[in-house]
């Protein structure tokens, strides 16, 4: 009788922890978002300092700050086309401590490669994206040539002469200028630097004749002739460079941009994503990081994390196709 007792006073008081537990959960879930963050933010860039990419994540990283109440720190991870910093970032604890500011190569180098050290899409929940920008065709003047059609005549008459740089293979420079040549059916030849900002130098001092850059990068020497922009990527001109036109002017159906994504690791709570979402987003919609983000050739883009993966998913294909087209393959 007394086990009899004993068995059911256990199994009550089991029930209500069960119960208590239940009822509170919920709760659990929200206090944990609210305390989110407690430490320093890392951002991981996969790009070098000084990228289109890069800039526009520090520019994020320093007003988040302020809203968050830590410290948003931006680690340069280079490497291998952006792979080295990627692949950190995808094996980094997820809870919201490591994050990942990439753009367009994030979606293009798994088409380039054989073996990838993760996978873009299911090792990433997507945070949001922010932004988005045009690149730039830019000449040095030496070449000799005013604006599109002019360039795409002289390399018709010199096939495989002409030179054009890139921050490195299968990157976005490398791939907005190689799809623009595929479409226009023109030969040139390719020279890989380790940086954009290497290919960018050598731009400027003429040992390569074209380059496929950032607005922000080439605007001032635009400004003071030491270049010629003579073309934007997007699919329509930009409103900073309006009369500049779109390489779809002359090539239709050409459509390029480089777009930045903030990603988590794969397992990151929800409710840590929507609260960095929801506050990236109000500083989004301020003037102050619209001005900012106009200041290096980009303008805000706010896509929520479910958005962001369908968009990331369809540009997936897009560049995967693309890299089929041209043959492409770097190992």
């Amino acid at each position: 009788m007394l086990e009899r007792i004993k068995r059911s006073t256990l199994s009550r008081i089991l029930f209500a922890v069960i119960g208590w537990c239940a009822i509170c959960a919920p709760y659990a879930g929200v206090a944990k978002a609210a305390a989110y963050p407690e430490r320093p933010i890392r951002i991981i860039v996969p790009f070098g300092a000084g990228g289109a990419n890069d800039v526009v994540i520090r520019i994020l990283a320093t007003r988040l700050t302020d809203t968050l109440g830590q410290q948003i720190v931006v680690d340069n991870r280079t490497g291998a086309g952006g792979l080295i910093g990627t692949e950190i970032a995808a094996k980094s604890t997820p809870d919201g401590y490591t994050l990942l500011g990439t753009a367009t190569p994030h979606v293009i180098f798994p088409h380039l490669h054989k073996k990838m050290p993760y996978d873009p899409l299911k090792d990433f929940a997507p945070v949001m994206q922010i932004g988005g920008q045009p690149y730039v065709v830019t000449i040095h003047p030496s070449l000799g040539v005013s604006n599109l059609k002019e360039l795409i005549a002289l390399a018709q008459k010199n096939p495989g002469k002409i030179n054009y740089g890139s921050s490195g293979n299968g990157g976005a420079q490398h791939m907005f200028f190689a799809l623009f040549a595929h479409m226009a059916k023109i030969d040139m030849v390719h020279v890989p630097y380790k940086s954009s900002a290497l290919a960018r130098a050598d731009l400027l001092g003429g040992q390569v004749k074209i380059g496929c850059l950032g607005v922000a990068s080439v605007i001032n020497n635009h400004k003071a002739g030491q270049l010629r922009i003579i073309a934007v990527t997007s699919a329509k001109r930009s409103p900073e460079l309006p009369d500049i036109p779109a390489i779809a002017e002359t090539v239709p159906g050409y459509d390029a941009s480089l777009w930045t994504v903030l990603l988590a690791p794969r397992g990151t709570p929800q409710t840590v994503i929507d609260r960095l979402s929801t506050d990236i987003t109000k500083l989004l919609q301020t003037k102050d990081m619209k001005d900012a983000f106009e200041k290096v050739g980009t303008y805000v883009v706010i896509k929520n994390s479910r958005e962001a993966a369908s968009f990331i998913a369809t540009e997936y294909k897009k560049w995967g196709d693309v890299a089929r087209a041209i043959n492409l393959k770097i190992n």
